[in-house]
């Protein structure tokens, strides 16, 4: 029953990362309201033309990885940098909206967990 959960959990998680990468690229999803601060840190990274591409790119790969089981202990892996960068934005520009991020990042460690065995020859 848990892995059931882990895969949908995984599977919905990925589509979002997906998502949210296509439309890094495509813009076809209206911006959500954003505060002062977090219109110049969106800004900033504009301003680098190539931080944003990179993002969308890794949330693609990432997205379609952790929602492959044979691939999900890369998918996880690839994918966390993006996840603290999200939860760290959320936590000091808009703390009213962490319980998504909060929510994501559960899901992201705890496909981690399930596949540590993959990751201890790393750490050998």
């Amino acid at each position: 029953m848990k892995t059931k959960v882990l895969n949908v959990l995984t599977i919905l998680f990925g589509l979002l990362m997906l998502n949210s990468g296509l439309n890094k690229f495509f813009w076809y999803m209206p911006e959500p309201e954003m505060s002062e601060a977090q219109m110049a840190a969106f800004e900033g990274l504009m301003t680098v033309g190539w931080v944003l591409p990179l993002v969308a790119i890794v949330e693609i790969v990432g997205g379609i990885l952790i929602a492959v089981p044979k691939y999900r202990a890369l998918g996880a892996i690839v994918i966390l940098p993006v996840m603290v960068g999200i939860f760290l934005e959320h936590m000091s520009h808009a703390p009213e909206t962490i319980i998504v991020p909060i929510i994501l990042f559960v899901i992201n460690l705890w496909a981690i967990i399930d596949n540590k065995e993959k990751y201890m020859p790393m750490v050998r």
